[in-house]
This record gives structure tokens, sequence and C-alpha cells, in this order.
């Protein structure tokens, strides 16, 4: 660890545990989605080695993962969410999910879209490289995977190679979309999703979804999750439609904030830690993203007419 970042990260019981660059600084162990188990499990102890470390952190935050959901701790608490499909079997969910994601997976087979599970290779990372390449912008704002080289498209989907599945769909000989989930303990976790929009016709997603539900099945997984259901007060957006319709449901789970320094406790009486999306109401969130969208837009459409 260098001069520069030795108050921003710590390791308690082989846990990185690292510090948001915020004017409230909160702490949580790096990738705690990804880790299998409850990762704190004896949260009195690592708050109190937490504490002694003196990390420059007002806040601590852990949370419960589904499906253990009943609170365990007296810790300030509120109640987190992720979306995620319960398995059973695949017919189970055929019969649940919206009648269009049916037509959807129909769709992308007659369409000629193919799904395989494959091993990480260079061909996946030249396919991840096209597919960011695309389009510089997704879902009304900037694309953040846009532009990046091979070499980092290689090091980013080479993390969890000995727990993770990938997932691909072919067009013909193409590659126009693909999943990264990773094995948590029994819970399937999808890392990333992506498609290419020139080929959203064929439904390449909904069928990138339906093989997911698919293999968590043969391999018993309890729950494939994909990030949360609702993001702070934002109830309403075309990602939640999407989940909906492919048949996540919103599942709750205790989230905890430790206070550490007096900053944090006032924080945390006036849920500043929230951040912004979880403060502000939902209608106003959505009128600022709309607006964002449109900026981002237009200012597209004037770099492109500029050229």
């Amino acid at each position: 660890m260098n001069g520069s970042d030795r108050h921003c990260s710590i390791v308690i019981d082989g846990l990185p545990v690292r510090v948001s660059k915020k004017w409230i600084k909160v702490a949580a162990v790096y990738d705690e989605d990804w880790l299998p188990g409850q990762v704190v499990s004896n949260p009195e102890s690592f708050i109190s080695r937490l504490r002694d470390s003196r990390l420059e952190a007002d806040i601590f935050t852990f949370a419960q993962k589904i499906p253990d959901t009943k609170p365990k701790y007296q810790y300030p608490m509120e109640w987190d969410n992720v979306a995620a499909i319960p398995i059973t079997t695949y017919a189970d969910w055929w019969k649940q999910v919206s009648t269009d994601m049916r037509k959807d997976v129909k769709r992308a087979e007659k369409r000629g879209i193919v799904v395989k599970e494959v091993e990480f290779s260079d061909e996946i990372v030249r396919g991840v490289v096209e597919i960011n390449n695309e389009t510089p912008i997704r879902q009304g704002r900037p694309f953040v995977h846009y532009g990046k080289s091979f070499e980092v498209v290689n090091k980013e989907y080479s993390t969890y190679l000995d727990t993770c599945e990938f997932l691909v769909a072919y067009y013909e000989d193409e590659l126009v979309g693909i999943i990264k989930m990773v094995y948590v303990g029994d819970l399937a976790c999808i890392m990333e999703i992506l498609s290419k929009t020139a080929h959203n016709d064929k439904r390449p997603v909904n069928a990138l979804i339906a093989k997911a539900v698919a293999v968590c099945e043969k391999k018993q997984k309890s729950y494939l999750t994909y990030g949360p259901f609702f993001y702070g007060n934002k109830k309403k957006s075309s990602f939640v439609d999407f989940k909906r319709r492919n048949g996540f449901l919103r599942i709750v789970f205790p989230r905890y904030y430790v206070p550490l320094t007096f900053k944090g406790k006032i924080a945390i009486k006036l849920k500043l830690q929230r951040g912004w999306i979880g403060i502000l109401p939902g209608f106003l969130i959505s009128f600022l993203v709309d607006l964002r969208s449109k900026m981002y837009r237009r200012n597209i459409f004037r770099f492109a007419v500029s050229k």
C-alpha cells in the first residue's frame, strides 16, 4: 500500500476493506457481493478491529445476504434489495414470466439466436470489445465501457474464473450477447449482461436469461440475482420493467450502517449514507434522469453533425 492510499484500505480477517472517496466516508468489504456466505460473520470483533486500525472512515456498512433476511444485529439498519429469480425448475419460471418474455425467447430461437456455455477465451474478449464499441450511449447515458482496449477488457473479464460461467449468444458465427455469471454459494449472480443493439430485434438478452435459469436449475442454485431491483428511490425505469418482465422479484435484506465517527452518527441520523438517489423523491430522480438523457443525445447529435 503506497503513501497516498494508506488511509483508504486495510485488510481484516483476510478481507480487504475500502473507503469511498466522498464527504461521508463509507467503508465496506471490497467485492462483498461476490464473496460467499455472510462475509462479516462476527461484526462485533470485525468493527472493533476496524476502529483500532484508525482507518479514515465515518461509517462501516455490511449486509446479510439472501436468503438469511431476518435481522440479527442491533446496529442501525435499512432494508436493501436485490433482483432475484427463485430457482425451482425451469418450467416453474416459464409459467411465472410475462407473456412478452415467453414470446421474446421463442422469437430469439426463430430468428437464429443460439446460446452456449463457453470457456473464457480471446474470442469472448474480442466479442465484448466489439459490443462495447458499438455505441457510446446506453440507457440514456455515456457507456462506461466504450473505447476500452482488448487488454483492459481481458483483465476485467478474467476475474472470478474459478467460480464463474460464461453464456454467449450467437447469431450465425457472430457473438451478439454475453452473460458473465458468478457462483456465490447457493446464489448465481449476474455480473454483466451485454448485447449488440443492432441485434435487439432478435432478443438475445431474453434468450441469455432463459439459458441462465436452465443452468441454475442444473447446478441446483437457489437464486439467480441481477443487482438491485430498485436503486434508491428510483422505482420507475426501463431497467426495472426489464427485470420484472424476465421474472425477477424484489427481495429485501438487512444492510447495517455502523457509525465510526461523530460525523458518521449525524450522517446516519439524517440518512445521508443513502446518497442523492436514496434521498430525492422518485419523481424528481426520473425528471433529472430524463433531462440528462436528452442532454447526452443532443451532444452526441451535435458531435455527429460536426463530423
